[in-house]
This record gives C-alpha cells, sequence and structure tokens, in this order.
C-alpha cells in the first residue's frame, strides 16, 4: 500500500511539472506542435551512424535562469524550460532571448540505470549554441564551442555511488556580437535575417559503454577500387585492441575487416550496390571492439557506395557526375526554420516531411543553406535518396561582395582567434558529416558573408576529403580555387560567368513570392524578389524559369539551386508557408518542370 501511495504521488508530481508546459507566444506554429509531448521529446535514437542498445533520453523539462555574464550558479531558476527547443523558441515554453552579457543556466538532475553498474557513463549533446560549460555535480565536465556540432563527456569520474546526479549546463551565445558561425541569425530580426537560437537545441543523452569504447567511425566509399575505406575512432585503448568492421545486406555478410583503431580498413565488395537519388541503397554496418578476444563495445551503423566526380561533355563543357554518369543536381535552398522550434524540428516527422516533399516536387538535391542539422536529418536523406550540398554556417561578416567579377570583393579582416575558430568549427562539421552518402559537396562560403583565406581554406578542405567536391564560396566573392563556379542571379537564371576550367552551378536563384493570410510570422513587409497572388501565377512563372535555366543547362550550368524550401519568418518564397500547412505551388506542373531539367543535362561524354 505504502507503495503505491508513493508511486501515485510521484505520478501526481510529474503530471503537474508537464502541466507547467506549453508553447508560448501567438506566432504561427506547425500541425506537428501539437504533438510534443514534454514527457517524450523527440523520443528517437539520435544518432544514426553509431547506435548503441541502451540509452537513457534526457530531453524533457529542465530549470532555467538568464543571468549576467559572469554570475555564480543561480541558487533560485526562473522557471521551466523543454529541452531540445532554443529558449528563444515557442516550444521552449519560455521563448526569452539572450543578449552578449547574458548567460543561460540549465540544471536538472538524472538516475543512472543499476543495469549500467560498472560501466562508464557517456553524456551526449547533438548541440548547443554557442559555448557550453557542463557542470556533474557542481564539478566542470568539460567545455565545448560551436553551435552546429556534437559532443560527448565521460562523465563517470563526477557521478555519485548513488541516488540523484545533478546536471548543471552554462551557456553563452552573443549571436551576431562575436565572431562564432551563426547563418542567419541576428538580434535584431529583419528582412532576410531570422531571429536568433541559443543554448540546447538538440537531443541531450547518456549511454553505457566500456572504460575502452568506440568514439567515431568515418566511411568513404571508393567505386574505382570497389571498397569502402573504414576508420574507427576508439578511447582508451590498450595494446592489442582490435576493430573489426561488418558490412552486410539485409543481414548478408558481403565484406569484414579486422585491425587497430585509428587505421583505415578497406573492405571490398566485387559487386557493389550503387547508391543514388534513384536508388539509395544503404548497407548495415556492425562496428566492434575487440580486447583480449572479448568484444567490449559494439555499435550498428550503415554506408553505401557511390562516387561524386566530373567530367568534360562532348562539348568540353565539365559537368557534375554520380557513380561516373552525368547528373544535374537541381533542389530548393533549404534553411531548416521551424516557427515553433526554430533550429529545431517538432518531431522527426517534421523533420522527415520538407525532405520527402522536396523529392516528391521533382528535385534531386538540397542545398542546406547556413546551418548544419540533427544527424537524423543526415540519414533521412541518405535513406529516401537525396543529395546534399553541406554549407559552413556563416559569421564575423562585414565584406565587401562583388558577384560577377572574378577575384573581386575584399576579404574580411578577422582576428587570428576568429580564424582559429572557423576552421575548428569547420572541420568538426565536416567530420559529422564525413560519412553519409547523401553529402557530395562541401560550401565553406556563401556570398562572401564572413570570407577569408579562400585558397587556403578551400585547398584544405579538398585535401581532407578528397572524395567530395568544394564548392568555394557560392555567390562571389570568387577565387580561383575549387571545383565550382556558383552564381547567384535573382530573379530569374542568368550565367554572366563562365569557367571552363570548373564546374558552373546557379548557386541560387528564383525567390517567387506569395503571401498566405493567416500563415504569416509577421504583419511587416514581407519580402520576396517577386511577388505574385496565386499558386497558378507562381508556377506560371517558376515554369519560365524553367524554360530559360535549360538554355543555361545546355550552354553550362551542372547544377541548380533554387529558393526555397519554405517561407521563413518575413521571407515568403518558399514552395511552402512556414508553417507547412500550405503547399503554394502546383506539385504536378513544378514536377514536370524539374524532370524536363534535370534531363536537358547533356548525357554524352568525352
Amino acid at each position: 500500500m505504502k507503495k503505491t501511495i508513493l508511486t501515485t504521488v510521484a505520478a501526481l508530481s510529474m503530471l503537474c511539472t508537464f502541466a507547467q508546459w506549453k508553447p508560448v507566444g501567438d506566432k504561427i506554429k506547425t500541425p506537428w506542435a501539437e504533438k510534443v509531448d514534454p514527457a517524450n521529446v523527440l523520443p528517437e535514437y539520435p544518432r544514426p551512424q553509431m547506435v548503441r542498445s541502451q540509452w537513457v533520453n534526457l530531453n524533457g523539462l529542465w530549470d532555467y535562469a538568464i543571468k549576467p555574464v559572469g554570475a555564480m550558479e543561480p541558487k533560485t531558476m526562473d522557471g521551466k524550460i523543454l529541452v531540445p527547443f532554443a529558449v528563444e523558441s515557442s516550444l521552449s515554453g519560455v521563448q526569452k532571448g539572450l543578449t552578449e552579457k547574458d548567460e543561460l543556466w540549465y540544471r536538472r538532475t538524472f538516475s543512472v540505470p543499476a543495469a549500467w553498474k560498472g560501466s562508464n557513463v557517456l553524456l551526449n549533446f547533438g548541440a548547443v549554441d554557442w559555448k557550453a560549460d557542463v557542470f556533474v555535480n557542481d564539478i566542470l565536465a568539460g567545455s565545448h564551442t560551436g553551435g552546429f556540432t556534437p559532443f560527448s563527456l565521460d562523465i563517470t569520474p563526477y557521478l555519485k555511488a548513488k541516488g540523484g546526479q545533478k546536471l548543471v549546463v552554462r551557456v553563452f551565445d552573443g549571436t551576431d556580437k562575436g565572431y562564432q558561425p551563426r547563418g542567419k541569425q541576428v538580434l535584431n530580426p529583419n528582412g532576410i535575417w531570422y531571429t536568433p537560437v541559443s543554448g540546447i537545441w538538440q537531443t541531450v543523452w547518456i549511454e553505457p559503454v566500456a572504460k575502452s569504447h568506440i568514439s567515431g567511425i568515418k566511411a568513404i566509399p571508393n567505386l574505382d577500387q570497389k571498397n569502402i575505406a573504414v576508420t574507427v575512432a576508439a578511447e582508451n585503448c590498450t595494446t592489442g585492441d582490435l576493430v573489426e568492421v561488418k558490412i552486410l545486406d539485409k543481414g548478408k555478410l558481403v565484406a569484414s575487416a579486422t585491425g587497430l583503431p585509428g587505421n583505415p580498413l578497406r573492405l571490398g565488395i566485387a559487386e557493389p550496390k550503387l547508391w543514388s537519388p534513384d536508388s539509395p541503397f544503404l548497407y548495415d554496418m556492425e562496428v566492434s571492439l575487440r580486447q583480449g578476444g572479448k568484444t567490449v563495445d559494439k555499435v550498428d551503423s550503415y554506408t553505401a557506395m557511390r562516387k561524386i566526380g566530373t567530367k568534360r561533355d562532348k562539348g568540353g563543357i565539365l559537368r557534375m557526375t554520380l557513380n561516373d554518369k552525368p547528373l544535374f543536381h537541381f533542389g530548393p535552398l533549404d534553411q531548416g526554420w521551424w516557427p515553433d522550434g526554430l533550429f529545431t524540428a517538432p518531431t522527426d516527422e517534421a523533420l522527415l516531411f520538407d525532405i520527402l516533399k522536396t523529392k516528391e516536387l521533382g528535385y534531386n538535391m538540397i542545398r542546406k543553406h547556413v546551418k548544419v542539422e540533427p544527424a537524423r536529418w543526415y540519414y533521412h536523406c541518405d535513406r529516401e535518396g537525396i543529395l546534399v550540398w553541406q554549407d559552413m554556417p556563416s559569421g564575423d561578416m562585414g565584406n565587401k561582395w562583388e558577384m560577377y567579377t572574378y577575384n573581386g570583393g575584399t576579404d574580411k579582416n578577422r582576428t587570428q582567434k576568429s580564424k582559429d575558430n572557423f576552421s575548428k568549427e569547420w572541420k568538426e562539421i565536416m567530420d559529422f558529416c564525413m560519412s553519409s552518402p547523401s553529402v557530395v559537396a562541401w560550401v565553406p562560403f556563401n556570398e562572401a558573408w564572413g570570407q577569408f583565406d579562400t585558397e587556403r581554406i578551400v585547398n584544405w578542405t579538398m585535401e581532407y576529403d578528397p572524395s567530395r567536391l568544394v564548392n568555394p564560396a557560392s555567390g562571389g566573392n570568387h577565387r580561383p580555387c575549387g571545383h565550382m563556379l556558383d552564381l547567384h542571379n535573382y530573379p530569374g537564371p542568368a550565367m554572366k560567368l563562365f569557367d571552363p576550367q570548373r564546374v558552373n552551378v546557379l548557386g541560387e536563384y528564383g525567390g517567387i513570392g506569395l503571401p498566405m493570410e493567416g500563415h504569416l510570422w509577421w504583419n511587416k513587409r514581407n519580402w520576396g524578389y517577386v511577388q505574385f497572388k496565386t499558386p497558378e501565377e507562381v508556377t506560371a512563372e517558376y515554369e519560365k524559369y524553367a524554360k530559360s535555366l535549360i538554355k543555361y543547362v545546355r550552354l553550362g550550368f551542372s547544377g541548380a539551386v533554387y529558393t526555397q524550401t519554405t517561407d521563413v519568418e518575413g521571407e515568403v518564397n518558399g514552395l511552402f508557408t512556414y508553417d507547412r500547412k500550405v503547399m503554394k505551388v502546383l506539385p504536378e506542373r513544378f514536377k514536370a518542370a524539374n524532370k524536363a531539367v534535370i534531363e536537358s543535362m547533356p548525357l554524352d561524354m568525352e
């Protein structure tokens, strides 16, 4: 009886806690906002390329407080925040902003399952924007800078033998008052610049591991040699430890190899099944760490065989190829913002929605614009079959931009600290996306936003990952390096420069606006390069641009990016409204126009 009473009291207490949360603000929301359960937020395992069977999701209601920079940990918190939604978002239940004079504090307790006794415990963060200090039981367990990449801490030394464990996270995020990569966040949102995102914005979780454990996997396919090079990183290894990698096709072993952690293992596949947008085949992969003949850690992963490259057509124009066949890359500029969650999709179903609709409209590519998504987004792209151009989030801006001249514009005069941070975060982003077959191009700079040392950054990127293409500066400033010359032109397609030595692409065009009452973010002026009144008018204008684009494809464009997937805040030039409730185009006509553009690429190669 006593146990029953205590259980009932605990359940009522938990219900009261969850009752404290609700989305705040009166702005538009997606259909998935109503599906957010504070007791079960984003329950899917967050890291599909390195899956462990045991884990505990720490998403949910945490205590939070906003205090001046340098203040001690607050004794009294301001209220509850729903992790992992940014403090500025509606779904956080807070919707308050930070300035460069503030720090955001999080606090909660958690328990380590008794079954994990004897294991080390890793605390994992999908992403925290921007600087995070993590305290476990009042001891600093570690820090991380970089708002777009995951990090893990072994918190075993800081755990108490039993009972609740105290977890505190302190966050600083100066947004556009600092040099850090931030994408389109500004403290004063307007026009094409959006609401800031601060703090935890991806899943937080713990998992048990052996002291010696796998910490990373890099899988790079080589179609010419019919193998996949798999490098397994591991922590706390001892002499004689080995890693074993198995590649499977629906449970059937295709290839296996054993070797030392940190060394590439080349797994040959004699008759590889190729990955492409039309046939996105994924192999399963099992990775084990063995110590003294015993498996001490094992994770599930996946990989694919595909090759991204370039060849000249019979007219001598350099074209992009996939698996040695010419393929026109065509897709939308995808900002990845949500009216209710900002950087964070309300549910995994919502995260998948934009990708599925992009494919349904006949596109084969997405340019992920100055943002990095959670790991599950790339998993969905890998599984559904869509090419991804991955931008580096911009920051530390202030250059002169020249769109249509070679070697025009100016570099941003960054401090050495700013330059070093850019390089650190760019490497982390590349490492994060490296094993995703859908990611086929790196874009270090966009429209001179903070652009600096272009040749050095681009050459390093090419050397660090020779398996992909590098688009050095989408829209300029143009420098003689990398694999592409990328032009921007609004609203219609145009080719105002041509580079015979590189692939030529139209990195942005379009921006056809259609404001839809009842689905607008604000009542101020809404942004669109051109604006129309009906989906029929938008579609007709798009078809006109498509016919023009086909002409330029034949003249030399090998890829194009249409602006954009959805409306975002004050921008109304999306294929969908910002709340994803209305498609603003006629889908069948759109799909036909896109098919005609993709098929206009010359197929005869030298």
